[in-house]
């Protein structure tokens, strides 16, 4: 392997210089990964859908076990990626990716891996508790499952869907901020949870723009891909996920040989 898999962890990697248009090239280069390997990254794909399929099935008929489903998937999500991206990663050094070896590729740096799904999961779980403190404040009872939406939709109740969104749109910031570049430096240097989270977060505040249009075209694409019944997950999680790989390597500079 590269130099890349044992840096002076004890040092932050440097950033690279970016454009504004550049996440449109990441994810070119991302499409160009999945069509080298489609049926593995199909495979992952079918993961997610399946996955958000769950998630619907259980707003609609057991919302009790939604948020359990929902803490589930944000641990196995972060390791569906580091497959994907390890793809990425083996194609680009020249080496032949395969589902076996992506399948395994969290085994290389599991402990900090572990570590950062865990602080995932409890984002996820504060995401959620906020949701209900805020349903709770504004809705006395809550309502039922079948008057949610119609309720929500009624004018009166346009300054709670602002706060809703407003709370909402912190929490997804964070994520984002601290998975940004995260979960590729995690497989990519062996670095611990930590580093690869305030990396990510420094790539946030140094090109704010940037991430910001990245972080708005995984959005619309992921937003796209629910309609019909999640199905476009098939191709969006692997292309995000390979793009992810392609903004890692245009943020963070390689370490001294």
């Amino acid at each position: 392997m590269s130099s890349d898999n044992n840096p002076d962890q004890s040092v932050l990697p440097k950033l690279k210089p970016v454009r504004l248009l550049d996440p449109w090239q990441w994810l070119a280069a991302g499409w160009a990964d999945f069509k080298a390997y489609p049926h593995i990254g199909m495979f992952y794909g079918l993961c997610f859908a399946l996955m958000g399929g769950a998630l619907i099935w259980a707003f609609v008929r057991q919302p009790a076990y939604l948020l359990a489903l929902a803490g589930g998937f944000v641990l196995i999500g972060p390791f569906l990626c580091l497959g994907m991206i390890d793809v990425s990663r083996r194609r680009e050094s020249g080496e032949v990716p395969t589902l076996l070896a992506s399948l395994t590729a969290w085994r290389g740096n599991m402990g900090p891996t572990a570590i950062f799904c865990a602080v995932l999961l409890v984002l996820e779980l504060l995401w959620s508790r906020a949701a209900l403190v805020i349903f709770a404040i504004a809705f006395n009872p809550v309502p039922g499952m079948q008057s949610t939406l119609a309720m929500l939709l009624h004018p009166s109740n346009l300054g709670f869907l602002i706060i809703y969104f407003l709370v909402g749109a912190v929490f997804s910031g964070l994520i984002f901020a601290s998975t940004a570049v995260a979960i590729p430096m995690l497989l990519d240097r062996r670095t611990d949870a930590i580093s690869a989270a305030i990396t990510s977060f420094r790539a946030c505040l140094t090109y704010p723009a940037v991430l910001a249009l990245w972080a708005a075209m995984i959005a619309l694409i992921i937003t796209a891909s629910m309609i019909p019944l999640m199905l476009g997950l098939l191709v969006s999680a692997p292309l995000i996920a390979h793009g992810s790989w392609h903004a890692y390597r245009g943020l963070v500079e390689r370490p001294a040989a």
